[in-house]
């Protein structure tokens, strides 16, 4: 899978979704500061999946009309470790008929909701 973990998502959570096997690009690495809308742009020219602990991307996408990544998760809640957030994607990933393609997905501890993508 296709994920770019924005600025604020853990780099141990990233090395362990690139550990088991995801292309994972990370804000953090490779262009830190970038404002929201410029990672949402981002995805949706790379056909990425954005990770984020940011509230802000619904907002984004649905309201302002921001250009509609191949998805987003945004992970509602605070981690525990920094490991915690890839462990509850692998976790998503492997839930039979879960899709996070064009949809945007909200991830809490014990729930997931989703709704489609503009």
């Amino acid at each position: 899978m296709r994920l770019l973990a924005n600025e604020n998502f853990p780099l141990a959570s990233v090395r362990q979704l690139r550990d088991a096997g995801h292309d994972v690009a990370a804000v953090i690495e490779d262009s830190p500061g970038d404002k929201d809308p410029e990672v949402l742009a981002r995805a949706a020219r790379e056909d990425r999946i954005v990770l984020t602990f940011d509230r802000d991307y619904g907002e984004l996408v649905y309201r302002i009309g921001s250009p509609a990544p191949a998805g987003v998760i945004f992970f509602r809640f605070d981690p525990l470790t920094p490991e915690e957030p890839a462990e509850r994607l692998l976790a998503l990933l492997a839930v039979p008929d879960l899709s996070l393609e064009k949809k945007f997905t909200v991830a809490e501890r014990g729930r997931v909701r989703q709704r489609p993508l503009p």
